[in-house]
């Protein structure tokens, strides 16, 4: 028998659209607030202390706050019920609406405006998910993220592992001969902190030559075990981070930089540090003070991450880079440094085999043991690690296409915006513009 489907979005979304298609004279009507800066400000202050309530009832919700600390107080005090918590949320959007800035009006008022109802609208989402409702892999990341990720048959997987099976040498099934020749390239655990802290170094150099980075920003990196997510940047606000890379697996040369990158500059840290600054310090939008981690903010986060590492190392530069750095730091043959990154730029092709493991996994056509097979044969992953994979998706759910679609759609839009001739420079304006800016997922299309 199928599960029956529960939309809980539609309701909300129509009574969105209903209020946000009256003319602009009937809205001024109703208040002249619209136009004031300041008008949303009562509300993202209650945004913010709803979603540290939803937070009491969905511990990992609350990825990073660092506004009033009597909030927090508040919200682990008298958290609320989570029928209470979703009508909350459901008003919330209708007195949005009736601050709704005029249409022609100033691009980060609409911008904010259309932030603080899309991430509404998810808070709603995940209330419905934790009290239950199902939602197909799809309708999850559209009430979450504000997107939906492409969908590929197993076919086309099939192809891009043919050619990558004539570039690896030997026999037997894929992921083994990818793990063997990956072996080779592997940082030594006492070798890592050194490669690392190299990779980091670089990584902010290039960053701090477009972004005036806030002088007293600073992270502390820690090694942890038994997680199901290989790096986190744990927000502190003030511009400091705690950033925490996962050892229970080999770390291979080419996580020196995505990590150092992701984690580090441009990425997370430098995604938050710069929404501090310019929207909760500078204009003082407290929305941004709090960052639900199921919501479309995460979509710009870890895409932006995940494309910050090229903006830090475009073309070949992070070849030299890490030939002439961090292969000797590590104790590996530079001279392998092109054969390494041809392979892995067809396994990078792979990117989306994850998102229909995920898919098929959670709207119930595969099981657990399936999902990890398909992430050996079309992600080559070592069945271990497959297995981690699997429990990050057990957690994390259709989280997982923030990081494939999410870096495809930052992609398009810098490119697009700076344009097909930009220099370097137009480039790092329009990506940082971006990282201090409310866009929402579906602005980058």
């Amino acid at each position: 028998m199928e599960p029956s489907v529960y939309r809980p979005l539609p309701p909300i979304a129509a009574l969105y659209r209903l209020v946000a298609s009256l003319s602009l004279a009937a809205v001024v009507a109703c208040t002249s607030a619209g136009e004031d800066a300041t008008a949303m400000n009562p509300l993202a202050e209650q945004y913010v202390k709803l979603v540290l309530r939803v937070g009491v009832h969905d511990p990992g919700y609350v990825d990073a706050y660092y506004g009033p600390g009597e909030w927090a107080e508040e919200a682990e005090a008298t958290p609320g019920t989570l029928p209470e918590l979703r009508e909350e949320g459901q008003r919330l959007l209708v007195d949005l609406a009736q601050v709704a800035p005029p249409s022609g009006g100033d691009e980060m008022l609409r911008l904010r405006y259309g932030y603080l109802t899309r991430q509404l609208e998810s808070v709603v989402a995940r209330i419905d998910l934790i009290e239950g409702a199902e939602l197909s892999f799809d309708e999850e990341s559209l009430a979450l993220y504000d997107a939906v990720a492409p969908k590929n048959d197993e076919a086309y997987f099939q192809a891009l592992t043919e050619a990558i099976s004539e570039a690896l040498p030997g026999n037997g099934p894929l992921h083994q001969r990818y793990a063997a020749f990956r072996q080779e390239f592997v940082i030594p655990t006492e070798l890592l902190d050194t490669v690392f802290t190299a990779a980091i170094t670089a990584c902010r150099e290039r960053t701090a030559r477009y972004i005036d980075l806030p002088v007293d920003e600073s992270f502390t990196v820690e090694y942890v075990t038994d997680k199901p997510w290989s790096g986190y940047n744990w927000y502190q606000g003030g511009n400091r981070s705690l950033i925490q890379v996962n050892t229970d697996f080999p770390i291979y040369i080419d996580r020196a930089i995505d990590l150092a990158c992701h984690e580090g500059y441009p990425g997370h840290h430098v995604y938050n540090a710069m929404l501090e600054s310019h929207l909760t310090a500078g204009r003082g939008w407290q929305e941004f003070s709090v960052y639900p981690l199921f919501s479309p903010q995460s979509l710009i986060a870890e895409g932006s991450a995940n494309y910050g590492i090229e903006m830090a190392f475009p073309g070949a530069e992070r070849v030299d880079f890490e030939r002439t750095e961090l292969f000797p730091l590590a104790g590996i043959d530079p001279a392998r440094a092109d054969e390494y990154y041809r392979v892995q730029g067809l396994v990078s092709q792979l990117g989306y085999a994850g998102n229909e493991a995920a898919r098929a996994y959670l709207d119930g056509v595969i099981d657990a043991d399936a999902a990890a097979e398909w992430l050996s044969r079309y992600a080559l992953m070592a069945p271990d690690r497959a297995a981690q994979r699997v429990r990050f998706i057990d957690t994390y759910r259709s989280y997982v296409i923030n990081y494939n679609l999410g870096q495809a759609l930052v992609r398009a839009y810098v490119e697009r915006e700076a344009g097909a001739d930009a220099s370097e420079a137009e480039r790092w304006r329009v990506f940082a513009g971006l990282l201090s800016s409310p866009r929402l997922p579906s602005n980058l299309k």
